[in-house]
């Protein structure tokens, strides 16, 4: 039994989605592959090339040309806007249902209720807009680093109260409220006061914490991303776990997934130390899922950054050299996203974007897997090469690539 390798690359999309001019106008004309390519013309990506990546793309650019080896398609996201949670939770299975978006002054009074028969202290801050701080080390308001209205932030000072606290705490908030995302985290700080210090307001109907100003991320930061929606019991580690099947998740994935029963080597960011653990797992015995993510690209998108993006990338090319040659023939590899990140498009938040989903196996076939409509498809396939049980969500596209199935023409 082999191994099946999942390499996301956070945020390297090919292309604004068909729906954005209705559900996201400000992410037309994003490409986030194809704007950094162009923008640095000489720029060669040799293994991402030979997988497939500029057939994913459509067309070639500077250096860049089209594989005629490759396993190749594209993954439409079938969960709202562009998120790096939902996305992988997509990834692993789960059918994203639709959450609402408000502000959290629109349910400020039914967290408060909820959280004080819990047992908890909590007094509201603010004269105009306010959020909650619970038990004099914990802020509930609005996120104010993804797009407004989506994600609600639980922000602690673990120096003065546990993250297993903090934890509960997040799981009240998560049972009253319906955005696509609660999250729940800390950092050891010097003064609590330092959290309400760092509080900000935008649009006049947002407030929350500035988690960076706040020093929540410099010194034990922990974190739980808690989704609208989202049942474990359903996605890919579960049903692996079933079938016997080890899931090892690295990197940001082991962040935000539910993974029991498995390994997950949880807050890294380094690209390097991340791929090495990848090669590292690959090499032990016995079959096993193995689900990475590189995390630097989703940052240097972030910062629009064009150059930081391009060297991210160019160190994730070597090291899925160094992966492929580690491969046995019973191994796959599906390099793909989740979400775009262009960082030239004039903002710095995610942009919805179609991924690439780019296979290899040693010996592989070249065939063509279409525009798939979920990346709840790689999961599927998953399971599929292990004899699992299917996740909740997701068509396995296993059959076409042992076929050699084409149903692409490339444009030369």
């Amino acid at each position: 039994m082999g191994k099946f390798v999942v390499v996301v690359i956070d945020s390297f999309g090919v292309g604004a989605m068909d729906d954005v001019p209705q559900v996201r106008p400000q992410d037309i004309g994003a490409n986030t592959c194809g704007h950094i390519l162009q923008h640095f013309p000489q720029l060669r990506l040799p293994v991402l090339e030979k997988l497939g990546l500029i057939n994913a793309l459509g067309f070639e650019t500077g250096a860049m040309t089209f594989s005629d080896g490759a396993v190749y398609g594209t993954a439409m996201l079938q969960h709202e806007g562009g998120d790096t949670f939902m996305g992988h939770q997509e990834i692993l299975g789960t059918l994203p249902q639709a959450p609402l978006r408000m502000p959290f002054s629109v349910v400020i009074d039914e967290v408060e209720q909820a959280l004080l028969a819990e047992g908890w202290r909590v007094a509201r801050v603010g004269e105009g807009l306010q959020y909650l701080w619970v038990n004099e080390a914990v802020a509930i308001g609005d996120n104010l680093e993804a797009d407004l209205g989506q994600v609600f932030n639980i922000s602690a000072n673990l120096a003065a109260i546990s993250f297993e606290d903090v934890r509960k705490i997040g799981e009240v908030v998560r049972r009253c409220v319906k955005v696509g995302r609660v999250i729940a985290f800390g950092g050891i700080l010097e003064s609590s006061q330092q959290i309400p210090a760092a509080a900000e307001e935008k649009q006049g109907i947002y407030i929350g914490i500035n988690a960076p100003r706040s020093g929540v991320y410099k010194n034990g930061f922990q974190v739980v991303h808690m989704g609208y929606g989202v049942d474990a019991s359903v996605q890919v580690p579960q049903q692996l776990h079933d079938a016997g099947i080890k899931t090892v998740l690295v990197g940001k994935v082991a962040d935000i997934a539910i993974n029991p029963h498995g390994v997950s080597y949880q807050n890294l960011v380094d690209s390097q130390r991340i791929m090495d653990i990848t090669l590292d797992e690959l090499s032990q015995p016995g079959g096993a899922f193995i689900c990475t993510n590189i995390q630097e690209t989703d940052l240097a998108g972030h910062a629009e950054d064009v150059v930081r993006y391009a060297e991210r990338l160019q160190l994730v090319d070597r090291n899925l050299e160094r992966l492929m040659r580690a491969m046995q023939p019973e191994d796959f590899l599906v390099v793909m996203a989740d979400h775009g990140n262009d960082p030239t498009i004039g903002h710095s938040r995610h942009t919805r974007e179609n991924v690439p989903l780019l296979v290899w196996q040693p010996g592989i076939q070249p065939a063509c897997l279409g525009v798939r409509t979920t990346l709840s498809d790689v999961g599927a396939t998953v399971c599929d090469y292990f004899s699992a049980k299917a996740p909740q969500n997701g068509t396995s596209f296993l059959s076409p690539i042992s076929g050699g199935t084409h149903g692409c023409t490339i444009a030369h």
